[in-house]
């Protein structure tokens, strides 16, 4: 296990400029300037060059698939290889200003124990998630019948769906605290909410949580 954690360094950061995914450029908004983050599933680490550029953030991603740990390296980024399953109870408590799940949390297995982890190792935990009660959703699986996804019966597509108003039921049930949570359509940010989750839960293609333990 220890070796499956040692960290990776690869080359001088490359830090021309790139777009930047909706929910990456929200997050990126929401961590401090020279803050520890964590991101848990951070494929190509896009969202750890884009803390790294924006806020001087000290930023390494957990990323289990080993093709995609070597593209980080090849761009300079830290990065430890490993399973956020297992290997998020590896990190000492209180380790990280933010620990990031950026579209993965709904790729685990056991997804309430990896957020319980983030929240004992992470002062804040930002999360953010598709809305699968979006209402352009809803309308075409009131017309066809059939959920908007080619996937559904990939092997190793699954995906939880969940709405906005789940995962914020499933934050309070866990005792974290919504500071703010930013909605997205079109990759555009809309006004942020905490309380009030009807709107966000019906106009919202995604949405950023900003969570503390």
């Amino acid at each position: 296990m220890a070796a499956q954690l040692e960290l990776v360094q690869g080359a001088p950061l490359d830090l021309e400029a790139r777009p930047a995914r909706g929910d990456h450029d929200v997050i990126a908004r929401m961590v401090s300037e020279g803050a520890k983050v964590l991101d848990v599933g951070c494929g190509d680490g896009g969202l750890i060059q884009l803390l790294t550029r924006e806020c001087k953030a000290r930023a390494r991603g957990l990323e289990r698939d080993k093709a995609a740990v070597r593209g980080c390296v090849v761009r300079g980024l830290s990065v430890v290889q490993g399973d956020a399953e297992s290997d998020l109870a590896e990190f000492p408590s209180g380790a990280f200003d933010y620990v990031v799940f950026s579209h993965t949390l709904t790729h685990l297995a056991h997804p309430r124990d990896a957020l319980r982890q983030a929240g004992r190792i992470g002062e804040r935990v930002i999360v953010s998630v598709r809305n699968a009660a979006y209402m352009r959703t809803r309308y075409r699986l009131a017309l066809s019948g059939r959920t908007p996804s080619a996937q559904t019966w990939a092997d190793g597509a699954l995906e939880r769906r969940c709405s906005i108003r789940d995962f914020a039921e499933l934050a309070r049930e866990m005792r974290f605290s919504i500071e703010t949570a930013i909605p997205l359509t079109n990759g555009r940010p809309g006004a942020p909410f905490a309380e009030t989750i009807w709107r966000a839960n019906l106009f919202a293609e995604e949405a950023v949580f900003l969570l503390t333990p």
